[in-house]
């Protein structure tokens, strides 16, 4: 997988990171990151996905209702955010490598209550995998990878290869709040037998 911490440190950008990746590159970060994730939750049970870890820095700014904003995340709940957010980044990767200037967000994300056994997180995972794997073929032969747009205020500017990673390296960041999830989970089911 990618190093994404250079970047997060600033020492380099996130296009000097992906310099030199094409379609095919993409398809073998895709399969590790998904592949990761599954390795990460390969022991859990339907009882871990709905558990409610402790996280005294939980905070989500776009969270539904007041009551959730400070609510620690499931497991199910993580999976949804890492695929919703990792296929919306394959989707509008693949809208500018075809020239199509960025015109808004492209993002459905599962409702977290709705997940609830670890069949399907494995699901969600697989799923997303197949998406993101199938936009890449929605690229042309000769992307159009001077098609670019800055992602956010302060935020970089991407390209087709550079807005797909960064789809990938959201899901990086939350790789330790999942393994911090099934740590406390494994735990409480642990204790309580």
């Amino acid at each position: 997988m990618l190093d994404f911490q250079a970047v997060r440190d600033n020492v380099i950008t996130l296009n000097d990171l992906v310099a030199d990746l094409g379609r095919e590159q993409l398809a073998e970060l895709t399969n590790e990151m998904i592949d990761s994730i599954l390795f990460l939750i390969a022991d859990c049970e339907d009882v871990d996905v709905t558990f409610e870890p402790i996280d005294p820095e939980a905070h989500d700014p776009y969270a539904e209702t007041a009551e959730e904003v400070n609510m620690p995340w499931s497991l199910g709940h993580v999976i949804v955010h890492i695929t919703a957010s990792a296929e919306e980044a394959a989707f509008l990767a693949a809208e500018l490598a075809r020239g199509v200037k960025f015109h808004g967000r492209s993002r459905f994300e599962v409702p977290w209550h709705q997940v609830q056994t670890l069949d399907s997180c494995l699901g969600r995972l697989e799923e997303s995998r197949r998406m993101m794997l199938a936009s890449l073929d929605m690229w042309p032969g000769l992307p159009h990878l001077d098609n670019i747009y800055q992602t956010w205020e302060k935020g970089p500017v991407v390209n087709a290869v550079s807005r797909f990673v960064l789809g990938l390296m959201h899901s990086d960041s939350h790789l330790n709040q999942l393994r911090e999830i099934v740590m406390q989970a494994e735990q409480h089911r642990v204790s309580a037998q």
